[in-house]
């Protein structure tokens, strides 16, 4: 049997996974991995990191990698970029540290139009630290500190459709999942390419499994991930400057 395919952007590293048994963090970052290597970008790319379960791909690839405080790596990546403007940046997020305590940071980045790629992976909850209800936590969903479901009465947390009434014209705005690989690897490209060709804010939400604090086996992370496609669509999110 042949070795498993790797982006060349990759570390080569003994180490094994740092992610637990059936999260969609390796899915993510392997199809970034290989979008980095189709682009030819490496060299020329920076990777900003939150806190969270995000950060546990600090060493993941042999490219400049910083990583920040929570919620604060959409600052982070701007600044750098500001810095250094040649340089791709690219922050990569939870849905706890991008919609919660990073919101702010994330409408102003959208608001003012900075040229980066921001990554969020969206899997309901706050995963690193034990399954607590987060922004996305939709309505009746079981979490550790929603026991009995989230209760109420409003719609579900729709991170890219808010960006999409502050973010300027160029913006570049979807949401992913990675139960479909080929257009999650589609949109990334896009958003990175945004950011070079028109010196534009991007963001890709990106739907994703977390089997331990779901608690479900594989078909039922499976089952779980198709009810959020339902909730969240996936796709290019219209800009409302448009």
């Amino acid at each position: 049997m042949s070795e498993p395919k790797m982006p060349k952007c990759y570390k080569l590293s003994s180490k094994p996974s740092n992610f637990c048994p059936g999260c969609g963090h390796s899915l993510v970052l392997k199809t970034l991995g290989f979008a980095i290597d189709e682009m030819d970008i490496a060299k020329k790319t920076a990777f900003v990191i939150d806190i969270g379960c995000s950060l546990l791909s600090w060493d993941f690839f042999d490219i400049d990698t910083i990583q920040s405080h929570h919620g604060r790596a959409g600052c982070l990546a701007i600044g750098l970029k500001k810095a250094k403007p040649e340089t791709n940046v690219i922050a990569y997020m939870g849905d706890g540290g991008g919609y919660a305590i990073g919101l702010h940071h994330l409408l102003h980045l959208a608001e003012r139009n900075e040229p980066v790629a921001v990554i969020l992976v969206n899997n309901t909850l706050f995963a690193m630290t034990g399954g607590q209800k987060a922004p996305t936590t939709f309505p009746g969903e079981v979490t550790e500190s929603t026991p009995e479901g989230k209760f109420t009465e409003k719609k579900p947390f729709f991170g890219p459709e808010l960006l999409s009434q502050v973010a300027a014209k160029d913006a570049f705005l979807a949401r992913g999942s990675v139960s479909d690989l080929p257009q999650l690897s589609s949109l990334i490209k896009q958003a990175i390419e945004n950011q070079r060709e028109k010196n534009s804010f991007s963001f890709v939400e990106i739907l994703s499994y977390c089997p331990v604090n779901w608690k479900t086996n594989a078909k039922g992370s499976i089952e779980f991930l198709e009810k959020l496609k339902k909730i969240y669509p996936t796709g290019i999110v219209e800009n409302e400057a448009n």
